[in-house]
């Protein structure tokens, strides 16, 4: 799989969590919905980091070259 494929499919799999954790407010059955706005916000999260690790390249840490003052 090529990166343009893997960063759209990181991309829909984020955007499904969103739809995940949002999909309680919809339906109106927010007590019986936790697990879903968990699951959701934990697969957004999830597939944000990896798309930004296997596709941008630039999430590491920001090299300190002089002083921070």
């Amino acid at each position: 799989m090529t990166k343009r494929m893997t960063r759209i499919l990181l991309t829909i799999l984020m955007y499904a969590g969103v739809v995940v954790f949002l999909f309680p407010y919809f339906t109106g059955r927010l007590t019986t919905g936790v697990l879903f706005m968990i699951i959701g916000a934990g697969a957004t999260v999830v597939f944000g980091i990896l798309r930004c690790y296997l596709t941008e390249g630039d999430c590491g840490r920001i090299p300190h070259h002089s002083r921070d003052w």
